[in-house]
This record gives structure tokens, C-alpha cells and sequence, in this order.
């Protein structure tokens, strides 16, 4: 069979917004065709698939949601890690 997945991560050094890479990548047969990533803005290709659909997600709505993901989606769990992560060690 084939294996579609995508993977979410919020990579960070503090609780701070600046702080954070928020990333989206998209995988098939485990091979990475197509990453949105907060540091760059947009979506990248790595495949002539993955180039194609970049193209059209950077001309849509939906690279506007993604933008905004880094702080809806990362900056509350990241605050949550950070504040777990302090209170442990």
C-alpha cells in the first residue's frame, strides 16, 4: 500500500513568539514532498509534485492560515512545555 501522513512541530528556544519555527511537512512513501515553514513564510516543493501544489498554496488562502499558525497552534503549547519542563527540572 501507500502511506500519506503529514507532520506538525513547533521547534523552539523559549516561550517567546521570535523563538518559535512552526513547520508543516507533508510525506508520501516517507519521502517529504512538500514543508511549509514559519521562518521562510511559504510553502517549498522538494518533488515536481511537491513543486506544483507549493505554487498553488503559496497563491492561496492557505498560506495565510498557516502564518497564523505559528501563533495559534505553538505559542499556548509551547508555554505549556516550557512551564512543565521548569517545574520538573
Amino acid at each position: 500500500g501507500f502511506r500519506h501522513y503529514v507532520v506538525n512541530s513547533c521547534e523552539f528556544n523559549s516561550s517567546k513568539l521570535n523563538d518559535i519555527e512552526y513547520t508543516e511537512s507533508y510525506y508520501y512513501n516517507k519521502l517529504e514532498y512538500i514543508r511549509f515553514s514559519s521562518s521562510v513564510g511559504k510553502y517549498v516543493g522538494y518533488t515536481e509534485v511537491g513543486i506544483k501544489n507549493a505554487e498553488r498554496l503559496n497563491n492561496g488562502p492557505e498560506v495565510i492560515a498557516r502564518r497564523a499558525q505559528k501563533e495559534s497552534y505553538c505559542l499556548s503549547n509551547v508555554g505549556i512545555d516550557v512551564e512543565s519542563a521548569l517545574t520538573k527540572s
